[in-house]
């Protein structure tokens, strides 16, 4: 076999018992926990704003953001449950470029996946600590779930892996809520048999284990837009495709239908200052219709302290290596937008 095996690396409860999350920090997860569960199953009325970088490539500059959104969140709590995203593994296309923190601490150094596993478990800790929010994630590799599991709040399922059988069955054994997006090509049935997948149980082998899970009822989906055959950005946010997307929710046997809107992507061709725009319009049809104010529970959206994004060793502080973020001064008043408009 063309491997070479470098290093074994630590379980993930040798790593938990190094950096242990505190007591007062696993009640406060587990009282986040409970606050977006009843909005995915509707017994809470607030919008959920799932926010932060790209990817989450410096510590520092990641938690100085992190805190910023403590000061916004507490003067929209009534409206809005604010969710930082911090994206310690970056999807890559053709599989070149940064992956994210958890593979490369320094993005101008080489892979070290034992700092990087470190890294990402210290990162998501001192932002709980700090700000007294829990995080967003991507589980882009589920055998490294077990090193987060006990400190985010929302999981999210990139449109690459969304049809991967391993991931399907692994978010079934969560008990947190999980986002699934519609794969590139834009398929919402192919995203709604995911959903479907993680809703139920299964036995399957993770980690070197025999496991069996209970279903995950917090599955549900996102939509980020989609690439035709011809290679152009499709959206999928408008207010058609939301009906589209309740009626085919309809026809599956799915509990707590729940659509997020990912604001960037393919929905925004990656022009990041028109993630405003469409929040807005998201917003807005939710004012026309009671149907599409039920199922769309929250927005995703890419921002930073700094606009646009940097080449790796520019060293601009907040600014992203990664795709093009809003910056923090937009972001924070397009949080306050969101919160009028929540009515």
């Amino acid at each position: 076999m063309s491997f070479s095996y470098l290093k074994r690396l630590p379980s993930p409860s040798e790593i938990k018992e190094q950096y242990p999350l505190s007591e007062k920090l696993t009640a406060l997860k587990a009282q986040r926990d409970q606050m977006i569960s009843d909005v995915i199953t509707g017994k809470d009325n607030r919008f959920l704003v799932i926010i932060g970088p790209c990817s989450a490539d410096n510590e520092d500059a990641v938690c100085d953001y992190v805190n910023r959104l403590t000061t916004v969140s507490e003067k929209v709590k009534d409206k809005l449950i604010i969710i930082p995203r911090i994206y310690t593994n970056k999807p890559r296309t053709t599989g070149e470029g940064y992956k994210g923190i958890a593979s490369q601490p320094d993005p101008e150094k080489k892979p070290d996946m034992l700092a990087g596993l470190i890294a990402m478990r210290k990162m998501h800790i001192r932002a709980i600590e700090e700000s007294g929010l829990t995080c967003a994630d991507e589980m882009l590799y589920p055998e490294n779930w077990g090193y987060v599991e006990d400190l985010l709040s929302y999981v999210a399922i990139g449109a690459r892996s969304v049809e991967d059988q391993h991931h399907r069955l692994t978010v079934s054994g969560f008990d947190v809520a999980s986002g699934m997006k519609n794969p590139t090509s834009g398929d919402f049935t192919v995203m709604l048999n995911s959903v479907y997948a993680a809703q139920h149980p299964h036995h399957f082998v993770y980690r070197g284990h025999e496991v069996e899970t209970t279903g995950n009822p917090l599955t549900h989906v996102v939509l980020r837009g989609a690439v035709s055959k011809h290679g152009n950005n499709v959206q999928n946010y408008h207010y058609e495709d939301i009906m589209r997307l309740i009626e085919k929710y309809n026809q599956m046997d799915l509990v707590n239908p729940a659509a997020i809107i990912d604001a960037n992507h393919s929905n925004s061709n990656k022009q990041y200052a028109e993630q405003v725009r469409i929040v807005k319009e998201v917003m807005h049809n939710r004012k026309l219709s009671p149907d599409i104010r039920n199922i769309v529970k929250g927005v995703m959206i890419e921002s930073y302290i700094e606009p646009g994004c940097q080449k790796v060793g520019e060293h601009i502080y907040g600014k992203s290596i990664t795709d093009p973020c809003l910056g923090w001064d937009e972001s924070e008043k397009l949080i306050y937008d969101i919160a009028e408009m929540n009515i």
